[in-house]
């Protein structure tokens, strides 16, 4: 952080692609941003094309360790893929999970994240015993944010039931904390503390893990703490067919109206997945300006389907993306899906523009994340650049007039070159300044969790 000067070779304003962008910062803000200028003589050059930092809405750090575990093999769905991934949180202590976290975060940076929403439900120890700090897996967390150089928003969530009306058992245990009100004070003595002692790289939001998850009566508290505190709200939302039954029988109502009718949606809250609504669901996620974090490739992962993504934007629902169980991290794979899946359902092209697409990957997800003055290279907003190079075999020969295209719809992760986050270079050249070897801390921190004792 500091003063600095960067000129972008091409950057993406929001409205077009410009050329000869001088952008200059002060602390971890942006001051200025001036188009065709000429490259000063000590302006850090950012080659290719420039985009705001990328905000990965929907994380959860420790499934990256089941990656090629889970992808494989015989039939299943997402119920089987869920009891592997109970298996893992039971190895998985605070030493071992900041390790995965932080090597997971770096990767993010690589990939040109500079914000992550990490939906945290691993609280405990085995059996459901506190640790002698209750938020010592949180605080792992955190921790790993800063060492990977990202910031992030701690979605805490609130997990009291292993299904409508079926206590925890056996690993579910380490997620609960009783009842909301527990819950409430636990994350209570986390907020106090994050924004200070150098943590002000972190935000504290809640998290209801699902209706499945949390009890008709529970709902309303973890609703009411977050908008006491104006803090975003996420929540797992009909991923499943089977979750939309369970609550229709116990209840009478859609997961969806079940929220609604407890205050959990508003502008501030964010549903995960929303795949499979009813029109009257669409319509009420609408109207509170509910937005919706689409994660497709966790989603085609898991067979989970496809969701209403262009229905829910035209209803009123902002968009945003997250690689949730991290089959990969990728956010431009993440972006082209939703158009692409929303074809192979509808067999038409053309739902989404290239500028929608970039919006959800870059300020609608760092708006839903309780960052507002992110997202955009302007002054005043973060300053958080992810710089792509037109050099590679997917992005060469890119006219700069369809650039916004070409990278929604052909570029990876391997196309970051450089990545700044709060005015800090944190990736140059495809290297990751502060983790020099993330895919050797990736291998030893998922062998951690997953090699026999």
């Amino acid at each position: 952080m500091g003063t600095g000067r960067f000129h972008a070779e091409f950057a993406w304003l929001g409205d077009q692609i410009a050329a000869d962008v001088l952008i200059e910062v002060d602390g971890e803000r942006f001051t200025t941003v001036t188009r065709d200028v000429p490259a000063p003589p000590d302006a850090v050059r950012l080659a290719g094309v420039t985009l705001p930092g990328l905000a990965n809405a929907h994380s959860h750090a420790f499934h990256r360790a089941l990656r090629g575990r889970v992808q494989g093999g015989g039939r299943g769905t997402f119920w089987t893929w869920r009891e592997q991934m109970y298996r893992l949180a039971d190895r998985i202590d605070p030493a071992t999970y900041r390790a995965l976290a932080t090597a997971v975060y770096a990767e993010m940076a690589l990939a040109g994240v500079s914000c992550v929403g990490e939906f945290h439900y691993l609280h405990h120890d085995n059996g459901g015993r506190p640790y002698g700090d209750p938020n010592e897996m949180g605080d792992a967390l955190i921790a790993a944010a800063a060492e990977a150089g990202i910031r992030m928003t701690l979605l805490d969530a609130c997990y009291l039931a292993g299904g409508i009306g079926e206590p925890l058992k056996g690993p579910q245990l380490r997620f609960g904390d009783g009842s909301a009100g527990n819950w409430a004070r636990r994350v209570d003595a986390l907020h106090s503390v994050v924004g200070k002692d150098g943590r002000t790289h972190a935000r504290i939001g809640a998290a209801i893990h699902s209706v499945r998850a949390v009890p008709r009566e529970q709902l309303r508290a973890v609703a009411a703490w977050a908008r006491e505190r104006q803090a975003p709200l996420h929540v797992h939302l009909s991923e499943q067919p089977k979750e939309n039954a369970a609550c229709q029988e116990a209840y009478g109502m859609t997961p969806t109206r079940l929220l609604a009718e407890s205050g959990a949606l508003s502008a501030r809250t964010v549903a995960v997945h929303a795949t499979h609504l009813t029109p009257e669901d669409i319509g009420l996620l609408g109207a509170t300006m509910t937005g919706v974090c689409m994660c497709p490739t966790t989603e085609r992962d898991l067979a989970d389907g496809i969701g209403p993504a262009r229905d829910l934007h035209g209803a009123g629902s902002p968009i945003c993306l997250g690689t949730d169980q991290h089959a990969m991290i990728d956010m431009f794979e993440e972006a082209r899906a939703v158009e692409l899946d929303e074809r192979l359902d509808t067999r038409e092209r053309g739902h989404w523009t290239a500028g929608e697409l970039l919006a959800a990957a870059t300020w609608n997800g760092h708006y839903g994340l309780g960052w507002p003055e992110a997202g955009r290279i302007e002054p005043g907003s973060y300053a958080d650049l992810a710089t792509l190079s037109l050099e590679s075999v997917r992005l060469a020969g890119t006219d700069p007039a369809h650039a916004a295209a070409a990278i929604v719809f052909a570029a990876t992760a391997a196309d970051v070159r450089h990545v700044v986050v709060s005015g800090r270079q944190i990736v140059r050249d495809g290297r990751h300044l502060l983790i020099p070897d993330v895919p050797r801390a990736l291998s030893a921190a998922v062998a951690a969790v997953t090699s026999p004792a």
